[in-house]
Formats: structure tokens, C-alpha cells, sequence
């Protein structure tokens, strides 16, 4: 019978493990922690690393592009989402049941999430928000205690006695709770009460949460199973005392919290199995680089282990020791040793000859990074863009026939273009605008030029409804939108989109200057490909972040 190996608080290092693997976890949590900056500094005095290791593991992580630097910060990036988004396509859950749960929040007007084990604590996996202004959310990743949520409860309920005495054993070395520094810090239940609620948990196959977490917060949950009887998942429905009481939140969404519990096991029953053979060498541009190309700094063995997180996303649920040696490009050797550094910092279990990551992976990064924008996304990138063309560069979103500066990097030259994040402008006659109008589809643009009021702004500003379409059939034609004059004289600009996952256009970046510095065919030659080196920069960490959690585009 196959044997289950997890990681045991205060454990013996194995002698095996990569130790500067566990640095640099080490430094990614407590810029986790930290809710995802921190100075150099900080960062040596948090981890009790030397300041040499600190250097060389943060120049490490920010070639991989998990972390940028900033002077003497270190602040985690967008890409660093690709290790929780492992963990979470290797179980699953949020591509088969995500679409019922955003249903059920529409039907219910209500927040509802995915939950799962974590030990002596539960993680969410999956959230869809209501947006109100008294918005109820956690972030996707945070670990909270088992005693304080609906959740929680149904998960004891499979608990033995080892995980009773390990959370017995938490609870008295942290009785405030400083462990889940996402909570507001409260006195908790006594553990008699939560083992009160486990009991009726058991009995009734629900779980409440009266206002454990902080107060007015109410959660409903029941729990979703596997085929094989055990539990998937567990799914709450999230509501607040000024729309519920506990009793009515249970009366009143009960009965529909268990149909679409059920739809989901059935959606699981009915789901093929998962793969467990990534592709041959997807994963190996970090180990098959020379020492040369990546630099003196660079940390070969920590940037691999990394690796080995995101194998388990291309291959499955469980991966063998040679699926991950294949996927990564590392030998069989470098794999299994970074698989038992994992194993004993608690993000892979074993189970023979079978590893999976844990949700402790979520822990790296997830939980900051999951309420990011694709402005604070751009933002960066955009500068990187200003620093390199000296002019300045511009992030918009299409707003009725308006487009939005939502980022923006300015440069310092004398005489430059002075826009502000918020401006909008119409959207006829800007670069950005014809960018997106040009993606709209044709039912779509043409109600929308039907309204828009074609004025005459400078000097060459295009007033003919046919001459426009022309204009955004040659944008949509070349990828790129080049305006001259026509919103301001002197201004000149050129934009490429953004694009989302499903290829739409979901913004532009630009780059805006006065007309005597380029000519438009140095636009087209110097400034055009940087715009699209950068488009492609921000597309990239977009689809990153975009992958299991929304990112609002403002």
C-alpha cells in the first residue's frame, strides 16, 4: 500500500536538500508577508540571511522576473503567480467548478468561494465577488485558521487525531492568531466551542460562521466531494449581518448552496482525468542557460527548484520524478533533490512514486499579487519604455467613446506631453482610441460611432465617418495606430493594444511626443518595435495574473 510523506514542523534538514532553494522561499515569503515589498534591508533582517546571500538570491529572483529591485526595494512581480497557478491547475478546481461558483454569486447576489485544507487552516481557491461598497473578499491564497471560518469546520470533521493534537499544539504557541496575519486580530473561540461546531458540522453536513472572523461577516458552507467520496472542496457563500442573520442565511440559501454542490461533484465525476506527463523540456529556459548567459549572480539551484513548482501546472495533479526531470530539463538527480526540498519545506507531498504540490505553494507570492491591476501591472513596464525612448508612455482603457489614461511614465525633457492618469479623451482621435476601436467587433463599433461627435480638434483631425473607418481598418490591418496632429497640434503618437488572454484588446499603450522630435517615419522605425517589446512584456504578466484570479483593469 502506497505511503504518504509530508513535512513535520521542526523537522531534520535532509542532507540532500538544495539550501539555496530554501533561501530563497525563505525570501519570498517574508516579502509575502510583508504584502509584497521590502526594503533590501528589512529583507536581510526577516529572513536573518547575509546581506551577500540577500543580493544574490534577490538578483536570482528578479532575472527569473519573480521579484523587481528597485533601488534598495524588492517588491514581488506579476510572474511569480505562475507557482500558485501550478498548484492550482494541477488540482483542478478552479477550471471545473469556477463557472458554477461565478453563477451562484449571480443568482444569489452573494460572494461565494472555493475552499481547501491547509493543515490547521484553510485557503480559498477560487472567489466571485460582489462589488458593493461594503465588499466582503479574502485573498485568493491567504491562509486562515481553521476555528474561524464555515469552512473550517467541515474540514475538521475528517480530522484523526494527529491533526487534533497539532492544532491543539498551534493553538496554545499562538493563542492570538499572529500565525494568519490576514485576520484581524480578535480573541478566539475557546476550543470547546470550535469543537462544539465540528460535532454539529459532522451531524449536519453544513457549517456556520456567526461573525468568527470579524464582526458582521457571515458565511454559509457545505462541502463539495470527489468521486471518490472525500471532500474536493468546500463551498461558502459569504453575506454580512446587514443583508442576513446566521438562521436566515441558512434558511434562505441553504437548499441552493447544496444543488449547486451537487452540480459541481457531478461536473467531477464527469471530468477526464487529469495528465500526468508534462512536455518534454516546456519548462527548461532556466536550466539549460549557460553560466555565462545569466550572469555571475545568477543561483542556478534555487531558479531550478523553482522550476519544478511549475512542471506539476503543464502536467497534472501528480508527477512522477521523471516526469519532472523530463519537463524541466534538470537530471534526475538535480529533480529529486529539489523535490525533497519541497517535500520538507511542506509544498510537495509523496505518495510512492507520486508527487503533488501542496497549498502551502500559495504562500509564495499569491495572496498580494491577487488584487493586482493592470495598471500596477503596466507600470513598470511603461517606465522601462520612458527610460529607454526618452518620451513619454501611456496606458488607456476604452470608456464609452472615451479612452482613460489609467498609468503613466513621463519623462523629464523640457517641453513634454502633460497628461494625468485619470484624463480621458475622445476616443476617435488618439492613437490608444483607434487601437481599441479598431478590435471592436463590427456590432459593437458602429453604434458606438453612430453617437460619437466627430469635431475638428487640430489641424488634422479626422471629421468623416468614412475616412475614421478607414483610419481603423488600416489600425486593425497593422497592429498599430499612428495619429498625427489630430487631438492637439504639435502632438504626435503611436499606440499598439494590450491584449487579454482571449486576444481581445483590453488596452493600449502609447508613446506621445512633439512633432518635431520624431519624424513619423523614426516613429515607425525606433518607437514602434519598443512598443511592442513592451505590449508584449505587460500581455505576458497579464495572462499570468489573469489566469485563476480577475484583474480589473484600473
Amino acid at each position: 500500500m502506497p505511503t504518504t510523506r509530508t513535512a513535520r514542523r521542526g523537522a531534520e534538514v535532509p542532507a540532500e536538500a538544495v539550501a539555496p532553494l530554501m533561501r530563497g522561499i525563505a525570501v519570498l515569503r517574508r516579502l509575502t508577508e510583508a504584502d509584497g515589498s521590502l526594503a533590501l534591508g528589512d529583507l536581510e533582517r526577516a529572513t536573518g540571511l547575509a546581506r551577500s546571500t540577500v543580493d544574490r538570491v534577490t538578483l536570482t529572483l528578479a532575472r527569473t522576473g519573480y521579484v523587481r529591485i528597485d533601488g534598495r526595494t524588492v517588491t514581488l512581480a506579476p510572474r511569480l503567480m505562475e507557482l500558485g497557478n501550478a498548484y492550482l491547475s494541477s488540482i483542478r478546481l478552479p477550471g471545473l467548478l469556477g463557472d458554477r461558483a461565478d453563477a451562484l454569486a449571480d443568482e444569489l447576489d452573494e460572494t461565494v468561494s472555493l475552499a481547501v485544507p491547509d493543515g490547521g487552516g484553510i485557503r480559498f481557491v477560487h472567489q466571485a465577488t460582489r462589488r458593493r461598497a461594503m465588499s466582503l473578499r479574502f485573498r485568493i491564497g491567504d491562509l486562515l485558521p481553521v476555528e474561524r471560518t464555515a469552512p473550517g469546520a467541515l474540514f475538521a470533521t475528517l480530522w484523526g487525531a494527529g491533526e487534533w493534537q497539532a492544532w491543539r499544539e498551534r493553538r496554545a504557541s499562538d493563542p492570538e492568531g499572529e500565525g494568519f496575519p490576514s485576520l484581524p486580530k480578535r480573541p478566539c473561540p475557546a476550543d470547546d466551542l470550535f469543537e462544539e461546531r465540528v460535532a454539529a458540522a459532522r451531524a449536519d453536513g453544513w457549517a456556520v460562521d456567526d461573525q468568527l472572523i470579524e464582526p458582521g461577516l457571515l458565511a454559509l458552507a457545505v462541502p463539495v466531494r470527489d468521486p471518490d467520496g472525500g471532500f474536493a472542496c468546500v463551498l461558502s457563500v459569504v453575506s454580512h449581518t446587514s443583508r442576513h442573520t446566521a438562521q436566515g442565511l441558512r434558511e434562505d440559501l441553504l437548499p441552493r448552496l447544496r444543488d449547486a454542490a451537487s452540480a459541481m461533484e457531478r461536473r467531477l465525476r464527469d471530468a477526464p482525468p487529469a495528465g500526468t506527463s508534462p512536455s518534454e523540456g516546456a519548462l527548461a529556459s532556466w536550466t539549460t542557460a549557460s553560466k555565462q548567459e545569466l550572469g555571475r549572480g545568477f543561483v542556478e539551484s534555487l531558479a531550478r527548484g523553482l522550476t519544478v513548482v511549475t512542471a506539476f501546472g503543464d502536467g497534472g495533479a501528480a508527477l512522477t520524478l521523471s516526469a519532472v526531470a523530463r519537463a524541466t530539463g534538470l537530471s534526475r538527480a538535480s529533480a529529486r533533490r529539489a523535490l525533497l526540498t519541497l517535500e520538507h519545506l511542506g509544498y510537495v507531498t509523496a505518495e510512492g512514486r507520486d508527487h503533488r504540490l501542496t497549498p502551502r505553494v500559495m504562500a509564495l507570492g499569491y495572496p498580494p499579487l491577487s488584487r493586482t491591476t493592470l495598471a500596477r501591472i503596466a507600470g513598470p513596464h511603461l517606465s522601462a519604455l520612458a527610460g529607454r525612448i526618452q518620451d513619454s508612455a501611456s496606458l488607456a482603457v476604452l470608456a464609452d467613446d472615451s479612452v482613460q489614461y489609467v498609468a503613466r511614465a513621463a519623462t523629464h525633457r523640457i517641453m513634454d506631453v502633460d497628461i494625468t492618469v485619470g484624463t480621458r479623451f475622445p476616443a476617435y482621435a488618439t492613437s490608444l482610441g483607434r487601437v481599441l476601436l479598431a478590435d471592436l467587433p463590427p456590432a459593437d463599433l458602429a453604434p458606438l460611432l453612430d453617437h460619437a461627435e466627430l469635431r475638428p480638434l487640430a489641424p488634422h483631425t479626422l471629421t468623416h465617418r468614412t475616412e475614421l473607418e478607414a483610419a481603423l481598418e488600416r489600425a486593425c490591418a497593422e497592429g498599430y495606430a499612428l495619429v498625427d496632429e489630430e487631438l492637439e497640434a504639435g502632438l504626435r503618437s503611436i499606440a499598439v493594444p494590450v491584449r487579454d488572454r482571449a486576444g481581445s484588446a483590453v488596452a493600449s499603450i502609447n508613446v506621445a511626443m512633439h512633432s518635431s522630435s520624431r519624424t513619423i517615419e523614426a516613429c515607425l522605425e525606433e518607437v514602434l518595435p519598443e512598443l511592442r517589446l513592451t505590449a508584449g512584456h505587460i500581455e505576458s504578466e497579464l495572462h499570468i495574473a489573469a489566469r485563476f484570479t480577475q484583474v480589473p483593469l484600473m
